[in-house]
């Protein structure tokens, strides 16, 4: 009986694991996918904007901003401006962006890594939280957790080409016994 019930622990041990680990990756796919779409979006203006025909030969810096090893554990920020197009678009946490989620008629989305506030005093922590800034109804910075778990999130900007490109590497844990690492490369398609 001492034996099936050892065998028993252990793979009830191993479906907990392997459970924790399927739910890791799907929320580090969630997250760079939101990431990456924000990526794809930088920079956008619908040709039946009323802004100024200058602004389309500016340059592309404030149209994606990287800041490198200002969050938790040394992670990299990402801030990211684009038009509204004609269809619904969608900020970094579902909300549908109108006018007045917008910042002199741009909508802005951030992603970093930051401690996670969550947790209450006393509880050992599992990583940090990744925030998505977008703009409220008044057009002031909104801070959202996305998820928690963060272990580290690291944003490289490949040599440039005739596009701007970045790889994603976001460090996933438990706390205890699972560290993943998944990486996924993004590349804008409004910008050069």
């Amino acid at each position: 009986m001492a034996p099936l019930i050892k065998n028993s622990g252990e793979f009830v041990a191993r479906q907990i694991q392997y459970e924790k680990t399927q739910s890791i990756a799907a929320e580090a796919d969630r997250a760079l996918e939101l990431i990456g779409r924000a990526i794809r979006m930088a920079g956008y203006q619908n040709a039946k904007s009323s802004l100024p025909s200058t602004r389309k030969n500016t340059s592309s810096t404030a149209d994606i901003q990287l800041q490198k090893n200002n969050g938790y554990r040394g992670s990299d920020s990402l801030m990211i401006q684009h038009g509204l197009s004609d269809g619904v678009d969608l900020d970094c946490i579902g909300n549908t962006l109108s006018e007045d989620r917008t910042k002199n008629s741009f909508a802005h989305q951030g992603f970093l890594v930051d401690r996670q506030a969550s947790a209450p005093k006393g509880v050992r922590v599992n990583g940090g939280s990744l925030i998505c800034q977008s703009l409220d109804r008044q057009g002031r910075l909104q801070n959202t957790t996305l998820m928690n778990g963060v272990h580290r999130l690291a944003i490289e900007e490949l040599p440039a080409n005739s596009i701007r490109a970045f790889k994603l590497r976001l460090e996933m844990t438990d706390g205890t016994s699972i560290h993943k690492t998944f990486e996924r490369t993004f590349a804008t398609r409004n910008l050069l």
